[in-house]
């Protein structure tokens, strides 16, 4: 028997990272659909903008100063948003960050950084969370919990190593959470995007030649949403050549490994700069 479509209509909703990128994008695809938001995110000004941005697409927002990777931060903004939104629909886990380069060369301070941020901090929000998404699930059906992971969590990509442990384990936890929930009424997907032109990406100098090139924020954003709204598990918003790619991964990575190998240097050069700690 099929599930009825994910009702997005009217949602509260915590958003993490949501001042600029996807986070953004997605808090102004719910609010077009009349939500009620919670934005979090480290600075205040960009997540005003959003505030704004809402406002205008049909939604309400309450904004959340917070460093997630700081000790208690994911439980403390998990229960002002319940607070601010008299309980919770769904949870966008997009928040995180990226140091690029050679292991041996990246700081022992960044590599922690991005475990707490891209896998620890989802982990404890959506702890703290579930006895709220549960109640939603149980009264309406339609309560998720969405985790923006990365292409990366699908094909290693060189000099990606740590982001990529961080973004495969955020995609195993999602899954085994979804098992862990089955009938609860809670939806759980994981989204793979691909390069995405985002402030994110802006440090980065890999582009179109090595695989690299960004695609619109926004076309990412709709293809995320009708994924879920068609209650996908796994949405892959990569281009045709990275998707060829992955399947070759699956394949026989070896071959992926040959395909890599003449371009290492010049991309290790080109991402050496890529940082968003």
């Amino acid at each position: 028997m099929s599930l009825p479509r994910l009702d997005l209509h009217g949602r509260r909703a915590l958003i993490t990272g949501a001042g600029s990128g996807i986070g953004r994008a997605l808090a102004l695809e719910l609010a077009s659909r009349h939500g009620t938001l919670a934005l979090t995110g480290r600075r205040p000004e960009p997540l005003a903008e959003t505030a704004a941005l809402v406002a205008k697409h049909g939604g309400t927002a309450h904004t959340i100063t917070a460093d997630l990777a700081a000790d208690g931060e994911p439980e403390r903004v998990v229960a002002e948003t319940v607070t601010a939104l008299g309980g919770l629909d769904i949870l966008v886990n997009n928040a995180g960050n990226v140091r690029a380069g050679v292991l041996d060369d990246i700081d022992v301070a960044d590599i922690r950084a991005m475990i707490q941020l891209n896998l620890v901090a989802p982990i404890l929000a959506t702890r703290a969370a579930l006895r709220h998404l549960r109640a939603a699930g149980a009264r309406h059906g339609h309560a998720a919990v969405i985790g923006i992971a990365s292409a990366s969590a699908l094909v290693g990509s060189p000099f990606y190593a740590t982001y990529a442990a961080t973004k495969a384990g955020l995609t195993r936890f999602d899954e085994a959470l979804r098992r862990e929930l089955i009938g609860s009424g809670i939806h759980v997907a994981t989204v793979y995007p691909g390069p995405v032109d985002t402030p994110m990406m802006a440090s980065t100098n890999a582009g179109s030649d090595l695989g690299y090139g960004l695609r619109p924020v926004n076309e990412v954003v709709a293809e995320i949403v009708a994924g879920l709204e068609a209650r996908h598990i796994d949405i892959d918003t990569q281009v045709p050549e990275r998707l060829a790619l992955q399947e070759l991964n699956a394949r026989d990575p070896l071959a992926v490994d040959a395909v890599l190998a003449p371009k290492l240097g010049q991309l290790r050069a080109a991402v050496s700069t890529h940082r968003s700690i």
